[in-house]
């Protein structure tokens, strides 16, 4: 018999039991529609080493892990090159989630992971909203004449839950007509009370790590300098803590852009701060 010890390559402070568990931290290696720089589909291994960098008590929520309850499920494996497939798999896999009577937290992979989830999720759960952190509009009906995309997926996610029930913070890029868009359907917001719409809603949270300044997150995918700190970012988790948040994800690390892995550091206390208020 062996005696180890061994490392431990799942997230630390996770609840070995998925039965005993109230979320479920979902590993999404996919970047097959990526417009500029690939390399997400690496974010979910890097993110679980560097976890155990990560002291296990969150000063800004005085919690810790252990009280979050989640259960590390691993990485999905994807068929290289099919995203419909690759798709359906997370789609097929956070609805098993859901009729166990669980929460998702993706760890992404590129943002178009967050489009079966949502698929998955609205299936199960009634009065969805999203709130949505990003450099990037992601309102495209397409890119390249592709629609299934990363530069798509709210747009499609406004499709199933109605644009009605989306917040978006931190935009800062976008076509004119995505621009228009948010405006139209008042999707933007710059202040947390702003939010107060949706105290009634069942809430999916989705954080493109670009909506993150390019000072301290270079390691994605579409950097866009003017973005916010990470005290800024937890500023809205704060706020958001009060709110019926019944999932997440954490998307667009890449992180073989930023050597250091200062970048791939940040996202992970990114995830650490959204659990405490999952």
């Amino acid at each position: 018999m062996l005696t180890g010890p061994f490392l431990d390559r799942n997230w630390m402070g996770e609840n070995k039991s998925y039965e005993d568990s109230k979320i479920v931290m979902l590993g999404l290696p996919f970047d097959g529609t990526v417009s500029y720089r690939p390399g997400s589909r690496f974010a979910p291994e890097q993110i679980r080493l560097a976890s155990w960098g990560l002291e296990e008590y969150s000063p800004y929520f005085n919690k810790h892990l252990e009280d979050c309850n989640f259960h590390d499920a691993g990485d999905l494996e994807f068929p290289l090159g099919n995203t419909v497939k690759s798709l359906d798999l997370i789609e097929k896999n956070v609805r098993e989630i859901y009729k166990d009577g669980k929460k998702v937290l993706g760890i992404g992979g590129e943002h178009l992971v967050t489009l079966p989830e949502i698929r998955a999720i609205a299936g199960n759960i009634e009065n969805l909203a999203i709130v949505h952190f990003d450099a990037h509009t992601d309102l495209r009906e397409e890119y390249l004449g592709e629609a299934l995309s990363h530069s798509a997926v709210i747009r499609h996610c406004g499709n199933i839950v109605g644009f009605n029930n989306i917040k978006q913070i931190g935009i800062r890029s976008g076509m004119k007509e995505e621009f228009e868009l948010m405006k139209k359907h008042k999707t933007y917001v710059s202040k947390p009370s702003e939010l107060d719409c949706l105290r009634n809603k069942n809430i999916f949270v989705t954080v493109d790590l670009d909506v993150l300044d390019t000072s301290i997150m270079p390691g994605t995918g579409t950097p866009e300098v003017g973005g916010m700190n990470f005290k800024e970012l937890v500023e809205w988790f704060r706020y958001l803590k009060d709110f019926n948040i019944i999932g997440a994800d954490v998307v667009e690390l890449a992180p073989d852009y930023d050597s250091t892995g200062a970048s791939t550091a940040v996202a992970t206390k990114v995830i650490r701060e959204l659990l405490m208020i999952m």
